[in-house]
């Protein structure tokens, strides 16, 4: 891998270009167009969103990742609440994935975390993507939807061992995506960059299946 590169916090100079490169890395990958680049405008005024944990990967002085992290939060069947994390969106160009530059971000990010006192991180996304960073499916660590359900794609990390304590734990989402179902809302913010064509590639059925596929805890 080419070393010029920096990994750093994210700054206010740098939103237009994050956004911009949100929208070209999830451009019809989970659905005709996307609303990710709509998700990270909105998500840094969310009282969830960890400004300390948003960082940029530059290469050449140029921006080509990033990844944003939210609090959420576990809550056992006593009510007992776990402050975790999860983290999205992760971008990395196009033209540089699968060049190992988005495992290095999530490595760099995690200690990060880790030095705020985080121990845990649950994310929504592909196992292929993320197996290979340490992620597992939260049956695994007993975590759960309410009524018991684990999507396949809901996948969890201890970033310190112990963590996860193996007792049931029901998974509470950040609300900071909500403006995205704010289907107007996201059209008017696309409208400000250069248009794209909407269409299907086959990661949106791929993307279907992980969302609706999983299993029950006992």
């Amino acid at each position: 891998m080419n070393e010029n590169i920096i990994i750093r916090l994210e700054t206010p100079a740098d939103y237009r270009a994050v956004e911009e490169l949100t929208r070209e890395a999830f451009w019809n990958q989970y659905v005709p167009g996307c609303n990710e680049h709509y998700f990270v405008h909105v998500m840094r005024e969310h009282p969830d969103f960890v400004p300390e944990l948003a960082f940029v990967l530059e290469k050449d002085g140029e921006i080509i990742g990033n990844v944003m992290y939210t609090r959420s939060k576990l809550i056992d069947a006593s009510g007992e609440e776990k402050v975790i994390l999860s983290f999205g969106p992760l971008c990395i160009h196009p033209a540089y994935q699968r060049k190992g530059y988005g495992k290095r971000l999530l490595e760099h990010s995690f200690a990060g975390a880790l030095e705020l006192g985080y121990d845990a991180i649950v994310i929504f996304g592909s196992p292929a993507n993320y197996v290979g960073s340490g992620f597992v499916s939260c049956q695994k660590h007993n975590i759960c939807l309410e009524g018991g359900y684990v999507p396949m794609a809901m996948l969890c990390k201890e970033l310190k061992p112990g963590a996860l304590d193996g007792r049931r734990w029901y998974f509470h989402e950040s609300t900071a995506s909500a403006p995205c179902e704010d289907e107007a809302a996201v059209a008017v913010f696309d409208a400000q960059f250069p248009p794209k064509e909407k269409g299907w590639k086959p990661s949106q059925e791929e993307f279907y299946i992980h969302c609706r596929s999983g299993m029950k805890l006992d």
